[in-house]
């Protein structure tokens, strides 16, 4: 029935005003550059501040990690490669591509410094530099005195001096934002075992994998590597190459069948033994079985947890459970109290990057600007300790609360829920399901094996030649176009 005859007309549905806010996003790797980027695109003022003279975060490799008066951010070691598949990683619409060039790493699984170029090229092709403020050191962020629920930021920025830091010149700034993003990464504050005596009593060598860069410094010496995670089992085969011997101390859930092998195939060199439990002032390390050895150096590979000192929130977001718990979050994001104002962009551990960050910050911007509503408080609030409870009831430890565990297809669900993504292509998921089962099979060979099917060896066709990559190379050509005219001006 028409209009006018009788019947309502329907009500108009109106859009959002959607706002457009000033942005502060801490801290400039992955995770930052993701946020401000899908900040810049929402419409959002954006500032990010890292504390290192380029972008990159843990990327951006450090070969002296303890110079200076501020301790490098990265943990990247000399020989770190991605435990991923290029071809699955990538932003949505920027994919991490083989490109020509100096010191480009064109392997499945790169290197550290692949991973950087990728960074910056993505950078250049966003024109997100001119948001960047290097140097900058964010060294308190707290709510205003105002009404209006801004945020205090109080930044440090180096001005030069020597390369090392010391004496150089600083200036200090604060800001007012209309909203904080914190985005400043989870592997910069190393954790050190608390199960294991006598570490102060030990007069040899003791290190955190943070500072671990190359094997060399270790020639000839016999080392204890305690951790059978990521870096561990990397920390141990660079090892290999140049110390006497290396004893890997693990708990028996560490000592899957790919790193019995590992050691079986290096029996020379690797020793697996249960976990450390003291060390000796005379140079012995005892593990739980009662066995010793002695040792030159303890390179901890134990992990890291989050610490944010320059949030003051007034307890509405804390750290908790030693360094391991960030709460309380929302998804792993908004913390409930002070939504959408400020937020977290990269806490969850074990996900895809950078997809995940990528839906978090579309997620984030959104909120901002009113296209996507939160729930209310109290629901949010709920839901975290829902969260918490199931957690604890499947027997997952509360220092594991950030995990993602529920596999991709949960993983991939957030990602379209919250940040609205495609799916990622069936060839992908394969591609990344066998590596896995690689890595599983022999730690060693996984990243040099390629053990395509039809589907996989089409889907790279596609990937790397298709319209979509012609696109990326052409934005990218262009980006380097103007970067150098830009520096011929400078000149």
């Amino acid at each position: 029935m028409a209009a006018g005859d009788g019947e309502p007309e329907p009500a108009v549905q109106q859009r959002p005003q959607l706002q457009s806010k000033n942005v502060c996003v801490v801290g400039g790797g992955m995770a930052g550059l993701a946020a401000a980027r899908e900040l810049r695109r929402e419409g959002h003022a954006v500032t990010v501040m890292e504390q290192s003279g380029d972008v990159g975060g843990q990327w951006l490799y450090d070969p002296a990690p303890t110079r200076g008066l501020v301790p490098s951010a990265s943990s990247a070691y000399a020989s770190l490669r991605l435990r991923t598949p290029r071809e699955a990683m990538g932003f949505s619409d920027f994919q991490l591509l083989p490109r020509d060039g100096a010191g480009r790493d064109p392997r499945r699984f790169p290197g550290h410094r692949e991973v950087h170029c990728y960074l910056r090229d993505f950078c250049a092709a966003f024109g997100l530099m001119d948001a960047v403020r290097l140097n900058t050191r964010v060294v308190r962020v707290a709510p205003t005195s105002t009404a209006t629920r801004q945020w205090a930021v109080r930044s440090v920025r180096r001005l030069g001096g020597p390369e090392d830091g010391a004496r150089a010149e600083e200036e200090e700034e604060e800001a007012v934002f209309d909203a904080v993003v914190v985005a400043t990464g989870q592997y910069s504050h190393p954790v050190l075992p608390s199960g294991i005596e006598g570490a102060g009593e030990w007069r040899r060598r003791q290190l955190h994998s943070h500072l671990y860069r190359t094997p060399e410094p270790f020639r000839g010496e016999a080392v204890v590597v305690v951790g059978c995670g990521d870096s561990g089992t990397d920390i141990a085969l660079d090892l290999r190459r140049v110390a006497r011997v290396v004893h890997l101390a693990a708990g028996s859930e560490a000592a899957t069948p790919a790193v019995s092998r590992m050691v079986a195939n290096h029996g020379d060199v690797l020793r697996l033994h249960p976990r450390a439990r003291r060390l000796h002032a005379d140079g012995r390390v005892s593990f739980d079985d009662g066995s010793s050895v002695v040792a030159d150096t303890v390179i901890y590979c134990t992990g890291y947890g989050y610490s944010f000192p320059f949030l003051d929130t007034g307890g509405a977001v804390a750290v908790g459970d030693g360094g391991c718990v960030v709460g309380p979050l929302f998804e792993h994001v908004f913390p409930p109290s002070l939504a959408p104002s400020l937020s977290f962009v990269g806490v969850p551990r074990k996900v895809l990057v950078p997809w995940f960050v990528e839906a978090q910050a579309r997620w984030v911007a959104q909120a901002l600007s009113g296209r996507r509503a939160l729930p209310p408080e109290a629901e949010m609030v709920r839901a975290v300790e829902e969260h918490l409870r199931a957690r604890e009831a499947a027997g997952v430890p509360r220092k594991h609360s950030h995990h993602h565990i529920n596999g991709i297809d949960k993983m991939i669900e957030f990602m379209e829920e919250h940040g609205g993504l495609t799916p990622m292509e069936e060839w992908k998921e394969e591609l990344l399901l066998s590596s896995v089962a690689s890595m599983c099979d022999d730690l060693e060979t996984f990243r040099d094996r390629a053990d395509d099917g039809e589907s996989v060896r089409k889907g790279l066709q596609g990937w790397r030649g298709g319209l979509a990559a012609q696109a990326q190379h052409e934005a990218m050509d262009a980006a380097a176009e103007a970067e150098a005219d830009g520096l011929a001006m400078d000149d």
